[in-house]
């Protein structure tokens, strides 16, 4: 039997499926809204129906996260977005404004890369379907290594559904024999109008450099200030309770810390008291070697664990109620691990005098990481939630929320999205939260509503303006008074 090289066959693989999507688009653009409502309807109730298998399947493959959190991303993937964008007007004339003589039409892009991280396999996959098929489309999947068979198993049951009930074959597909190449083909293919890529950086730096228009998403390096007038105890159960959702493993999630000195000591207690575990000297540098690897990314292996598993594997012991480790920190930057973001139960905790050192360090660490994302405040001085937004790198500025929660849209009106915008400053080519508005170009219809005559008459009438203010003594008011009793004059 001959060598079978899998570079080829995987390469072979994306383009075969790529033709066959572009095929099943065109006959999603032929469906009316009606029919695209209804295979979304259908796609959302299969992946609500196997929320729970599939969060198993994605927290025994990946090894990451919690599966009883995953079951909530998927819910919130499915029934949650399907609730908000349910009666949006994605197919045909969306606006038709006739006082104004303004039309818009929703033009589907075509077929869709959808590019899936291992943190969040099986809601990425949901959420992308249904935006993609809402808006009209088709995609093709490329599944991370580490969450192959989560990923086609996601994709089996949403497709099946949806093809129940309409939606062209092929409209749905994904890779399964994964490698470098195919994802490279499956970006840079003259068959792909759009990558959507949620990732690493160098993943997101790939879908921008490949040619192919593309929507991809920076790293969170969030900061949460707890600023004196905040409920403290609240604020550090949100915080607590949004850095161990599925173990930190959304990139929203707050990775450090930053309170005023006036209210630190009363912050400590209460992190203490509620399972927050300040790290000692001697063990914050040794986990602090242990968050990046040599090259200056993320350690994956701390990715998604418990406080105990990463304390373990750093060589530290912490107690078995401790649900976050807290290292003080002083600094920003590369020779600064606790000040980078950190997808496990690890946050930095930073010191300042006043607000005004609080937003500036703010601005510091999100423009070493992170700028574009998403930040946190807890407080009730409308004032100072005011400068921060003026002033601080985010797309999302969260007040008295959770950052993983109220980012994503699950506790705050933003678009519920698992894909989150950064912005130029983020190198992102938006902010939003990327829904299915993000999905579609818009065709716009106008009338003729005024005549390069009457263009040129205002221009004169402007001239004369001018003339009558300088010459007469007359302001324009004056002016077309003078103009009408004239012409009134003429008419008897």
């Amino acid at each position: 039997m001959g060598l079978i090289d899998k570079d080829l066959v995987s390469v072979q693989e994306t383009r075969d499926l790529l033709k066959k999507a572009k095929e099943a688009q065109k006959e999603i653009a032929k469906l009316s809204q009606e029919q695209i409502d209804t295979i979304c309807k259908a796609i959302a109730k299969a992946a609500f129906d196997n929320r729970v298998k599939l969060a198993k399947m994605a927290q025994e493959e990946t090894g990451f996260g919690r599966w009883q959190d995953k079951v909530l991303k998927n819910a919130f993937a499915s029934r949650d977005l399907l609730n908000a964008i349910k009666d949006m007007k994605t197919v045909g004339i969306i606006t038709n404004n006739i006082e104004a003589k303004y039309m818009e039409v929703a033009v589907p892009v075509g077929v869709i890369a959808g590019l899936i991280p291992s943190t969040n396999p099986t809601s990425t996959v949901i959420y992308k379907a249904l935006i993609s098929i809402k808006a009209g489309n088709a995609i093709v999947f490329s599944p991370h290594p580490s969450a192959v068979n989560c990923i086609k198993e996601t994709v089996r049951i949403i497709n099946e559904a949806g093809k129940s009930v309409g939606l062209p074959d092929g409209a749905i597909s994904v890779i399964t024999t994964v490698t470098i190449e195919a994802t490279n083909e499956l970006m840079k293919n003259e068959n792909t109008d759009l990558i959507l890529a949620t990732g690493g950086s160098a993943m997101v730096r790939a879908a921008y450099s490949s040619g192919t228009p593309a929507i991809g998403v920076g790293p969170g390096n969030g900061p949460a200030f707890i600023e004196r007038s905040a409920n403290i105890p609240k604020a550090v159960e949100l915080i607590l309770e949004s850095k161990t959702f599925d173990n930190g493993t959304v990139c929203a999630s707050e990775q450090s810390i930053i309170v005023e000195e006036v209210s630190k000591e009363k912050v400590i207690a209460e992190f203490k008291k509620q399972g927050g575990y300040f790290l000692s000297k001697e063990d914050a540098l040794k986990l602090e070697k242990y968050i990046l690897r040599p090259n200056g990314t993320m350690n994956p292996k701390i990715v998604g664990r418990t406080a105990q598993v990463v304390a373990e594997l750093a060589g530290i012991s912490v107690p078995e109620d401790a649900k976050v480790l807290i290292a003080e920190e002083t600094r920003v930057g590369n020779l600064a691990p606790y000040s980078r973001e950190k997808l496990s139960p690890i946050l930095a905790f930073y010191t300042v005098n006043t607000w005004e050192e609080a937003r500036d360090l703010s601005i510091e660490i999100l423009y070493f990481e992170g700028a574009g994302h998403t930040m946190v405040i807890h407080t009730t001085n409308k004032r100072i939630t005011e400068e921060f937004a003026l002033k601080v790198p985010v797309s999302r500025l969260l007040i008295n929320c959770s950052a993983t929660l109220g980012g994503i849209g699950a506790t705050t009106n933003l678009m519920p999205a698992l894909t989150l915008g950064c912005g130029a400053i983020g190198g992102s080519s938006t902010s939003d939260n990327v829904g299915p508005q993000n999905l579609f170009n818009l065709r716009r219809v106008v009338y003729g509503v005024r005549t390069l005559d009457e263009i040129r008459g205002e221009d004169i009438f402007e001239e004369v303006s001018a003339i009558a203010v300088e010459d007469l003594g007359l302001s324009k008011d004056q002016l077309v008074d003078l103009l009408v009793e004239r012409v009134l004059q003429k008419l008897k």
